[in-house]
């Protein structure tokens, strides 16, 4: 009798734990993903206030205010005193070895956040903001209005980053990005814990593209100087107040901004400028480092951004560059060391952390180069192997270029990251030759790169935009989760779509489920494409409190019109954004057309001066469709533009003196249009039925 007794009893305890466990929490998603959760029991419905213990927590409860209002039309009260249960509280308190990004967040009655410092309590508001978008929650419940309030699943995290640096690298020397993109960018990354943007400000096209004539040959530099006047771009750069500013900013979002100027190599746009600093014997791309003018240039170029009660680099970190520079001679190899320990020293005597593109490896030689607090990034294996940099005593950031690199539309390297292989597969100490250790003390963390190496190649800041959102969410959750990632990643790369870009951002320019459409267009006018959110998520919508405009169609998208057709002329605009122009004539040979980032694209069709015609264009990351009446009539696709490789032999006997080249180098253009739709143009037909619809 005891014995059955006992049985029942344990048999009652083993189904109590099942039925307790699986009543328990799951781990809220969020991009990254939460290092630890326990999971209690129920929700904790939220009163709007945030009770905030520590004076040095001002500045993140009001961002954190900020951010809530324009997400979800709801503001939250900053308030002191006692928390009441539904109440947030912020506490700034040392936690054991919890280093400073690190938080804690006891989700009961009262939802109590408690970090070492100011940074790691920011990033626990980006967790709170991604939890309140994943709730299931009817967005119209979230607006207060009538509705329920937010609630959250009880439990308790403890989140602490695996890596100290999570980065992202922009080339913008070869292709300028216009500062608004910028400034919204550093948002993305912030609202996905991601804490460092390299901005590439110099670089130069390569010369089998421009007829072999470096004087030909497209280069830029994109910060304005006082300096040497004139050397900034001309076809796009920024002033020395925005950058600042765009710093600001990324400081006020914990995001530091690291600005590289890249020499010895890749310094075409200095050698235009002063064509007595380029190498006739390496290419005008490489400095001479044996004309010492080069040291009085760069000292004067860093000087004018590293002084000053204003300084224009306001961070702890420059970038130096140093990358791929000739060792073909071992007299070179010697000079360029000494360029590179020069420089090293003079970012260390501003009080900067100098950065520099691992090449070491490449240009082996007797000239001492120092190593203390020097961060160096491991690209590649030729240029640096990793275990010997650590034995030299480098900091190592992990960006290897086969897995990590983005070349837009190149043909080479990656277009679109292999997201799946990297969540699965890769953390910072993926390296190449002999693994390093995970949370090695000398490795700071990873970094993904985008290299816009083609000038010219039709590439448009959305289409930057759309390849490295995805690898953001990836790269985030790799570095902050690291190899405690436990999400599968079909389950990840479903979930991370419903959240937002950024509180305010949508540069995606996603679209409704359902069809947005306005009768009649007035000419002149703004389009005023309201939708009423109440059923789509709120991921979708620039603006809060379920109502925004659509003031572009992204990706995936059919845009159609009637069109009574009048003569329009030349330079007629059907609608613009900030970022594109839709032509029903464009200004060279009065077709429908479109441009944006500077490339007008036409296509073959010209609308008739009377009679009534059904348009329609449908625009994907590969291709703008034109469709009339219904009927396909062209579409713009990724087409190779140049197909010239290094020269092989020439045959002068042959009837046309034929030259044969090596068919390696190619170049693709891209035709590609989130289209515009903010205002309408000054057009004489009548546009009727505008409709924007998911294809």
């Amino acid at each position: 009798m005891k014995r059955i007794v006992f049985l029942t009893m344990a048999c009652f305890w083993a189904v109590a734990q099942v039925f307790s466990q699986s009543t328990s929490n799951e781990k809220p998603f969020t991009v990254p993903e939460i290092t630890q959760w326990t999971g209690g029991t129920g929700s904790t419905t939220l009163s709007g206030r945030v009770v905030v213990k520590s004076k040095s927590l001002q500045a993140v409860a009001k961002q954190f205010a900020a951010d809530y209002e324009v997400m979800f039309g709801k503001k939250l009260t900053l308030v002191g005193g006692k928390a009441k249960s539904g109440d947030i509280v912020l506490t700034q308190k040392k936690l054991d070895t919890m280093p400073a990004e690190g938080y804690r967040m006891a989700i009961g009655d009262i939802v109590e956040v408690e970090s070492p410092a100011e940074i790691g309590t920011f990033w626990a508001t980006r967790t709170l903001l991604q939890m309140f978008e994943s709730s299931k929650t009817p967005l119209s419940t979230w607006r207060g209005v009538g509705g329920e309030a937010i609630s959250i699943p009880k439990g308790t995290i403890t989140d602490i980053p695996q890596y100290k640096m999570r980065g992202f690298m922009l080339d913008v020397g070869r292709k300028f990005v216009p500062m608004s993109y910028l400034r919204n960018l550093v948002k993305v990354m912030a609202y996905y814990k991601m804490n460092t943007l390299q901005l590439h400000l110099n670089d130069n096209g390569f010369p089998q593209y421009f007829e072999n004539d470096w004087s030909k040959t497209s280069a830029a530099f994109r910060l304005e100087s006082d300096t040497y006047p004139g050397l900034a771009a001309k076809d796009g750069h920024y002033t020395k107040a925005e950058f600042i500013e765009l710093q600001k900013l990324a400081e006020q979002l914990h995001v530091e901004i690291v600005p590289e100027i890249d020499a010895p190599a890749h310094v075409l746009a200095f050698t235009q400028y002063r064509p007595e600093l380029g190498s006739k014997e390496y290419g005008m791309d490489h400095f001479n480092l044996s004309n010492p003018d080069i040291y009085t240039f760069m000292d004067g170029l860093f000087a004018e951004y590293l002084t000053g009660k204003n300084p224009v680099f306001r961070g702890p970190r420059v970038n130096i560059g140093t990358d791929e520079y000739s060792n073909r001679d071992k007299d070179v190899v010697e000079q360029f060391r000494a360029y590179t320990d020069y420089y090293l020293a003079l970012m260390e005597k501003y009080g900067k952390q100098p950065m520099v593109w691992g090449s070491l490896t490449h240009a082996k030689g007797k000239t001492p180069i120092r190593s203390k607090n020097v961060l160096m990034a491991c690209w590649s294996t030729d240029y640096a192997e990793p275990d010997s940099m650590m034995k030299l005593g480098y900091q190592i950031l992990s960006i290897p270029d086969r897995y990590n690199y983005i070349v837009p539309a190149a043909g080479y390297y990656y277009d679109y990251l292999n997201c799946k292989w990297l969540y699965e597969s890769w953390t910072p100490a993926t390296l190449f030759g002999k693994p390093v250790a995970e949370q090695h003390p000398q490795l700071e963390g990873g970094m993904f790169a985008v290299w816009n190496d083609h000038y010219g190649n039709g590439i448009s800041t959305k289409d930057i935009h759309h390849r490295l959102y995805p690898a953001m969410h990836t790269f985030s959750t790799k570095c902050w989760t690291g190899q405690l990632t436990s999400v599968p990643y079909e389950v990840f790369d479903e979930k991370r779509l419903l959240l937002s870009e950024a509180p305010a951002v949508n540069e995606l320019a996603r679209l409704p489920e359902n069809p947005v459409t306005i009768d009649v267009v007035a000419a002149g006018q703004p389009l005023n494409l309201k939708i009423q959110a109440e059923n789509s998520p709120l991921s979708t919508w620039r603006g809060g409190g379920g109502e925004a405009s659509v003031i572009e169609a992204g990706y995936d998208y059919a845009v159609s019109f009637d069109i009574d057709c009048a003569a329009e002329p030349k330079g007629t605009i059907l609608t613009s954004s900030e970022n594109a122009t839709f032509y029903l004539a464009d200004p060279e040979t009065g077709r429908l057309a479109f441009c944006r980032d500077g490339y007008l694209n036409k296509f073959n069709y010209k609308l008739p001066e009377t009679g009534r015609v059904n348009i329609r264009i449908e625009g994907t990351n590969a291709e703008t469709r034109l469709f009339v009446n219904n009927r396909r009539h062209e579409v713009l696709r990724k087409r190779e533009a140049y197909s010239i490789g290094e020269k092989l032999n020439t045959m002068p006997d042959a009837p046309y003196h034929t030259t044969v080249y090596v068919p390696t180098r190619r170049m693709f253009y891209v035709a590609t249009l989130v289209f515009p739709l903010e205002k309408a143009g000054n057009f004489k037909s009548r546009i009727t039925n505008l409709q924007v619809r998911k294809l």
